[in-house]
């Protein structure tokens, strides 16, 4: 196959909104284009710095008698993903980044947020891109509880956000997460 710069493509989020969880449970997509399951909830905008997907293995090589290396020993692999939320007034960022016991209300009568030290709700992510040429990408993870919640930088100069990490937990079939693309 010759090589061809129509393989070459961004990352830009779907228009309408990239990113969607849902509980554990959710009937999970297969493909880059079908529609989600109606329990996957929009979590709106992301900032600008896009979606980061850390997936190297973590090795041991074993060395002979002389410094060659003969095996390689697989220690660990951590599937990660990190973004930034910033539609900071949407419920479901917020029952995402604080557990869905922790959230209460609505935007138009009043939000209650409980800040405490409950374990992380596991949960479904779905995120779409758009590709050059028309074509689309979704990342799956059936198995995501988010690790890590950065600093909370409130200031007049930039958006309010959640910077979070999402680690990718093996599903039944072994795998942190799935990729679809296509290209009509």
């Amino acid at each position: 196959m010759a090589n061809t710069v129509e393989y070459v493509s961004a990352g830009k989020p779907k228009v309408g909104g990239a990113v969607y969880r849902a509980d554990s449970g959710a009937t999970l997509p297969t493909d880059a284009s079908t529609a989600l399951d109606a329990a996957f909830k929009a979590l709106g905008y992301c900032s600008e710095d896009g979606l980061v997907n850390s997936n190297s293995p973590s090795m041991t090589n074993i060395k002979a008698w002389g410094g060659d290396i003969v095996l390689p020993i697989l220690e660990e692999k951590e599937d990660t993903f990190q973004l930034t939320l910033i539609e900071v007034m949407n419920v479901e960022v917020l029952k995402a980044v604080y557990g869905s016991a922790n959230v209460s209300g609505a935007l138009g009568t009043g939000i209650t947020i409980n800040a405490n030290a409950t374990q992380p709700e596991a949960g479904a992510w779905a995120i779409d891109m758009a590709l050059n040429g028309g074509g689309k990408k979704r990342i799956v993870v059936p198995n995501g509880t988010i690790t890590e919640v950065g600093d909370i930088t409130y200031s007049d100069s930039d958006a309010i956000g959640y910077e979070i990490t999402i680690t990718a937990l093996p599903d039944a079939s072994g795998n942190t997460h799935y990729e679809y693309i296509l290209k009509a």
